[in-house]
């Protein structure tokens, strides 16, 4: 096994380089700048070459679809993405997006034009395409177990502002991209102020994309890795050194650890609702029990009303959530954002254009209302934001008449 570091060449428009050799593999590490012309210019010019019989790609399947296939969006099945409990990774998808919208309106050019140039390039030229980076949902879950209660608000919250950031990317952003990863530049100040994404967002990453070019099966013996230049030191290393099974390394990297069934949380305000309340009909009689009853049905039913409302539901998604609402501690799992965004992604189907017009929609507030598929989105957090809000209000009150 041999790593070589060769300085910027202008046989790759003065792009760094690294090659590694092994197992009989010679591996060029091609590193580029997401948002710079001279790198789509280095991919062609390498790949034009014809040095290479595969080329390997810094993308995972959804985001090539999405750069290279303008219907891809329009494909999505969004029943599927609410009963697979995947709004979340979705809504990541849209604010990554809507981020590099502001950068290709700001540059003039689409960051990651030079993936697509080197995905496209091959598949014209014959050449086997890899794609090695892991799926951007995967890396987005694993960042969020990997947090406590405050750091996943502000991660929520730095995402959630990009979305409807108005400001141009600043210089220092700009330059930090170029060096950098499209995906922690998008998290934008919080990445920099919480080195342990660091992990899942830059090394985690590293070992899998090395893993994934170890992995290949079709023969090549000279493969080019296009990658941001962010991962070439990191990458180039496992890549030589890693003496795992490349099966091993991947399968370990996209493990997400499951949340408990029946979390302590819910436990506990299980128990203080049904504890409380039959407390309640035992020592104070039945009107006692039946004031805290409706103390909690109003109070959850109440704000997830709100929340629907905030959203703009349609009614019957605004009713589907709030009839829901003062059952979720009994059925864990099913929050009553799904209920409400099932009615409305039922109700107001999104059509063709919705799925089109998303890029544009995402950069403001009021497209986010106007388009029916990021309003499904919001139907979906909102409702669940008033639910629990309603439950620890409701909590709270039916504890204030037991200790009076």
């Amino acid at each position: 096994m041999t790593e070589s570091s060769l300085p910027a060449s202008a046989d790759y428009a003065n792009q760094p380089v690294i090659e590694v050799q092994r197992d009989g593999v010679h591996y060029t590490l091609l590193g580029t700048a997401h948002v710079s012309k001279a790198s789509i210019d280095a991919v062609n010019a390498a790949i034009d070459s014809g040095r290479f019989d595969a080329v390997a790609v810094e993308l995972d399947e959804q985001r090539h679809k999405a750069l290279t296939n303008p219907d891809a969006m329009a494909q999505l099945d969004l029943v599927k993405v609410i009963r697979e409990k995947k709004v979340a990774p979705f809504a990541a998808n849209l604010a990554l997006a809507a981020y590099q919208r502001r950068l290709a309106e700001q540059l003039g050019i689409e960051p990651g034009a030079e993936l697509k140039a080197a995905a496209v390039e091959a598949s014209a030229r014959g050449l086997s395409l890899q794609l090695i980076d892991r799926d951007v949902g995967i890396t987005f879950r694993r960042i969020l177990q990997g947090l406590g209660f405050w750091d996943r608000a502000k991660l929520i919250g730095s995402v959630g502002g990009g979305l409807f950031a108005r400001d141009e990317v600043s210089e220092e952003d700009i330059e930090r991209l170029k060096e950098g990863d499209m995906l922690e530049s998008s998290f934008g100040d919080f990445a920099r102020e919480t080195p342990s994404l660091f992990a899942s967002l830059i090394d985690e990453r590293d070992q899998y994309m090395a893993a994934k070019l170890r992995e290949r099966s079709d023969g090549a013996k000279h493969v080019l890795a296009v990658v941001g230049a962010g991962h070439l030191k990191g990458m180039s290393r496992y890549l030589a050194d890693d003496q795992r099974a490349p099966q091993t390394v991947t399968d370990a990297l996209v493990q997400v650890k499951q949340k408990r069934n029946i979390p302590w949380i819910t436990l506990t305000l299980m128990t203080l609702i049904i504890g409380g309340i039959a407390w309640g009909y035992y020592h104070g009689g039945r009107d006692l029990g039946r004031d805290l009853l409706l103390q909690w049905v109003a109070w959850t039913c109440g704000l997830t009303a709100m929340g629907a409302l905030l959203a703009g539901a349609n009614p019957l998604s605004l009713l589907a959530g709030t009839l829901a609402a003062p059952f979720k501690p009994f059925r864990p799992g099913l929050p009553s954002g799904m209920f409400s965004a099932l009615a409305e992604v039922r109700l107001r189907k999104p059509a063709y254009p919705d799925f089109l017009a998303l890029r544009d929609d995402t950069q403001t507030l009021r497209g986010w209302y106007r388009n029916k598929v990021t309003r499904v989105v919001l139907v979906f957090m909102l409702t669940n934001l008033g639910t629990i809000a309603g439950e620890w209000m409701a909590g709270a009150r039916i504890l204030g008449k037991l200790l009076h």
